[in-house]
């Protein structure tokens, strides 16, 4: 029997990054995961309404939650802030029964329903990397990453702050190099791959976040990988929209294709290519492929 979610793909993953979106549902399936649309769930603010607008986030983020309890699901989610966004609103109002009191009065004003607690959010590659989800790879029958040798590129938000994220270590993470073994590939180990990729700065201060890009492109490239790999849709567009920018800033080359994890999974099960739409990528994939074989 499939493994139910209620799905929160977040804004990025269903506008800029679609390709995230389509390779993620049409694996599900071959991971025995059923992906149920949220067609009520908003955006979850990001890092400016929390920051602007506390007491907006909470009722943002509560309200998912809310959603997914009515389900009787809990969340699954492929973007890294949407993860911390979500699992903070959820430890905030469980740890204090007043401020869940409060803020499930402003969401029965608004029309909505009153959280009670009892959802969970789960990153896909929580759920992938653990045993439950490795039984899932095993069952796909041989490996087909045909020794690719894969830089994972985890960002902090999925990491940091680990009383809210909880899943490993924050400076010894694992999950993913876990994956890339079990698909028969080989791992790029580097120091900066769980620092920030520079994303939330990028526009206001584009000089430094091309600077934070550069030492995880940099590392990855001398630590001989093929590729990157990452599961956030927003260090996806630092590191690859953003490449060509961060070569002439700092006066190099990288020619680092950027995968998501989705698509590195979805490369390694023989997915359709076109369901992983490469071609919405900066940096050419081709080598990658021609390198695993499809």
């Amino acid at each position: 029997m499939a493994k139910s979610f209620a799905y929160y793909p977040g804004c990025v993953a269903e506008f800029s990054s679609k390709e995230l979106n389509s390779t993620t549902k049409a694996l599900a399936p071959m991971l025995d995961i059923e992906l149920v649309p949220m067609p009520s769930a908003t955006c979850c603010g990001a890092g400016d309404i929390a920051e602007a607008k506390p007491n907006l986030y909470l009722a943002l983020n509560v309200r998912i939650l809310s959603e997914a309890e009515e389900m009787g699901m809990d969340i699954m989610t492929i973007c890294n802030v949407c993860t911390m966004n979500l699992r903070r609103a959820n430890k905030m109002v469980k740890e204090d029964p007043t401020l869940l009191e409060a803020v499930n009065a402003e969401l029965t004003k608004a029309g909505a329903r009153p959280y009670a607690g009892g959802t969970d959010v789960t990153h896909l590659l929580w759920y992938i990397s653990t045993e439950e989800g490795l039984a899932q790879l095993e069952k796909q029958g041989p490996r087909g990453l045909n020794g690719l040798r894969v830089a994972p590129y985890y960002g902090c938000q999925l990491l940091r702050p680990s009383s809210v994220m909880g899943f490993e270590d924050p400076d010894k993470p694992q999950s993913m190099e876990r994956l890339i073994r079990a698909l028969g590939g080989e791992v790029a180990d580097y120091e900066a791959k769980s620092k920030c990729c520079g994303f939330p700065i990028i526009l206001a201060r584009e000089s430094v976040a091309l600077k934070e890009s550069h030492v995880a492109l940099s590392q990855a490239r001398d630590a001989g990988a093929d590729c990157m790999v990452t599961p956030c849709p927003l260090c996806h567009l630092a590191m690859d929209a953003y490449q060509r920018k961060a070569e002439i800033a700092n006066n190099t080359e990288y020619n680092m294709p950027v995968l998501h994890l989705p698509q590195l999974l979805g490369l390694a099960l023989g997915l359709d290519r076109q369901v992983m739409q490469f071609s919405k990528h900066m940096v050419p994939v081709a080598p990658v492929a021609e390198i695993v074989g499809v």
